[in-house]
């Protein structure tokens, strides 16, 4: 059974205060094409459909376009709300749409919806996690539970798959919308401070496939199976550099998943331009090049040029963001830099140097031994 498995839509995003509707449109049309070239089966959407949790008219009508033209061509889908999404808004008309085959991620009330399939291999279970909170899981379980409540991200994430009533004889997939540890981040994902938001992907071993939605480079995390599918199109210029795609995930028999990544093509690319005024404007330099995409250009002159951002814009209509990189800002960056320094404590200091290192932030036991060897310290000096 193939599945085809994308996530982070931020459908109604504007970047730069450039709108992305249109592009946004365009690549929903080629997922479309492609879902049907590669008859899958159907499209597991792994959260932040929309990019506020009240969309605007159009963002709404272009996903009721895409849902409708799914299930016109007989594909089925399983979606959850992300982080940006409202869960009542997107479980709105859950029940009725599911007779479509259609299925969304209800509000998270203590169980998480289960949607079985069957194909020549046997029972295949579908489950539905919506983004979680800690918050979310102990309003849902606090008549239920007499033991603690969960706290951390890690354990409302563990509690919900726990009472899932997984079947490991069958195949399982899951479709979350969490932060892994391990995972790499890019500039356009909302961070939580420390890391707060972390959760193991060991808590996903039970599941054949789990499609995850939130960080907006595709890869996997610690096994190939857990899988971040990343956005459709790049959304900052930290992502100038990736290739966009959706994965197509094909489950035959227990414990064979299959995965491929089917490249993506935006409507307008994003990327970096580097060179002095000069140089971008002439002929030679852009020539052969969509001057429409969406640039942003670092001019190296030494002196701001007037009306830069204007003049530019007559070749580059597209431009988002103009920057200057000469000895003035180098200066400048140094400044700034060093000041911030200045204004974090050794045990923030410490922090930052321990994840660049290992990935991940310092756990809360590790921070208070960080804290005391700090005292000591001082206590020595």
């Amino acid at each position: 059974m193939k599945f085809l498995h994308i996530s982070d839509l931020h459908i109604g995003k504007r970047v730069n205060e450039f709108s992305m509707l249109e592009d946004q449109r365009h690549v929903l049309k080629q997922i479309l094409n492609i879902a049907e070239r590669e008859q899958a089966e159907g499209v597991l959407i792994a959260g932040d459909i929309y990019d506020k949790s009240v969309p605007s008219a159009e963002a709404v009508q272009i996903f009721d376009w895409f849902l409708t033209e799914l299930a016109g061509r007989g594909k089925k889908v399983f979606a959850v709300s992300g982080n940006h999404d409202s869960p009542e808004r997107i479980a709105f008309g859950a029940q009725l749409m599911s007779g479509r085959e259609v299925y969304l991620s209800p509000v998270y009330n203590g169980r998480t919806s289960k949607i079985s399939l069957q194909d020549e291999y046997g029972e295949l279970c579908v489950y539905l996690l919506p983004f979680l909170k800690p918050a979310a899981v102990r309003h849902a379980l606090e008549k239920e539970l007499e033991g603690e409540l969960p706290e951390s991200y890690q354990d409302a994430v563990r509690l919900a798959v726990e009472r899932m009533e997984i079947d490991d004889t069958k195949r399982n997939i899951l479709v979350a919308h969490q932060f892994v540890t391990g995972a790499g981040r890019c500039d356009s994902e909302e961070v939580a401070v420390g890391g707060l938001d972390n959760v193991d992907a060991e808590l996903f071993d039970r599941f054949d496939y789990a499609a995850l939605g939130h960080i907006h480079s595709p890869q996997s995390v610690k096994r190939e199976t857990v899988r971040y599918c990343g956005t459709p199109l790049k959304y900052s210029f930290s992502e100038s550099e990736q290739e966009k795609s959706a994965t197509l995930v094909e489950l035959k028999e227990k414990g064979e998943v299959v995965l491929s990544a089917v490249p993506l093509s935006p409507l307008h690319d994003m990327r970096k331009i580097r060179g002095t005024y000069e140089e971008v404007m002439s002929r030679r330099f852009y020539q052969g090049t969509d001057t429409e995409d969406y640039v942003q250009i670092t001019l190296t002159d030494e002196e701001d040029i007037p009306d830069g951002l204007q003049k530019l814009r007559t070749v580059y209509p597209n431009l988002m963001r103009l920057v200057y990189d000469n000895s003035r800002t180098r200066q400048e960056q140094s400044v700034e830099a060093a000041e911030e320094i200045e204004q974090k404590s050794e045990l923030e200091l410490f922090g930052e140097f321990y994840e660049l290192q290992n990935n991940r932030p310092m756990s809360g036991e590790q921070a208070e031994f960080v804290k005391r060897m700090i005292e000591e310290l001082r206590q020595k000096e």
